[in-house]
């Protein structure tokens, strides 16, 4: 089984404890409904025609 990385500073290196998930290196903790609403609320940006712009792209 997977764990997830941690939201704040992306470590790898979380652990669950009980029914929430910790990170050593920051110390942020949050459950898995947390973690399923950040990845929702993800910020999506399109240029003119409506294509999804990443880092990088110019416009």
């Amino acid at each position: 089984m997977s764990l997830p990385s941690c939201p704040k500073c992306h470590s790898e290196y979380t652990y669950e404890d009980g029914a929430q998930y910790v990170c050593p290196e920051c110390a942020h903790e949050w459950n898995e409904a947390d973690a399923a609403a950040a990845s929702d609320d993800a910020l999506e940006v399109k240029d003119a025609n409506g294509a999804v712009l990443q880092d990088g792209d110019t416009v």
